[in-house]
């Protein structure tokens, strides 16, 4: 059943990431447009605006990919002597603390979000409404939180640690 849910998660994780991805690739050309524009004397209106909101689906899509494969720091200075079962339950507790962690941020983006809603506010210039990234964004965290949990789970009853390759206890 794991493997089943794991099979599902690595895809929408996969999903999330491409549209980070996309949304680098976004930023880059209006980044190339805006710098083009002024050497012409006339800059991107808006490209502020536009990269800034970007931004956030840039890195919150990326958040549960680089869990996935390991990206997040870790300090292993103490790995080495710790026996394995250590080791494990501190990456247990890690993986859980994240979750609440990254569920934090979700419910206090969603929270700041009906606020945005609420009075309507939006970008500077483009008028861009927030909400509808802070809605992403909390998207994108829950996303994580969900992969660090299954991460967790995985380890208590499997001991498979999806970050390493063969990876099995």
């Amino acid at each position: 059943m794991l493997t089943t849910i794991r099979k599902l998660a690595d895809r929408v994780i996969s999903l999330s990431a491409a549209v980070g991805a996309l949304g680098l690739i976004f930023i880059m050309l209006v980044l190339l447009a805006d710098v083009i524009g002024r050497a012409f004397g006339s800059p991107m209106y808006g490209s502020q605006d536009i990269i800034t909101m970007s931004m956030t689906i840039v890195v919150f899509g990326a958040m549960a990919i680089c869990d996935r494969s390991g990206g997040h720091i870790a300090v292993d200075l103490f790995e080495r002597v710790y026996p394995s079962l250590l080791n494990r339950l501190i990456d247990i507790v890690s993986a859980i603390l994240g979750a609440v962690i990254f569920v934090a941020i979700a419910y206090a983006v969603n929270e700041s979000a009906k606020l945005s809603a609420m009075l309507n506010l939006s970008t500077n210039l483009l008028r861009l409404p927030k909400v509808w990234f802070q809605n992403g964004l909390s998207l994108f965290a829950l996303l994580t939180a969900i992969g660090m949990l299954l991460r967790a789970l995985e380890l208590i009853f499997s001991g498979r640690d999806v970050r390493k390759k063969g990876d099995v206890a």
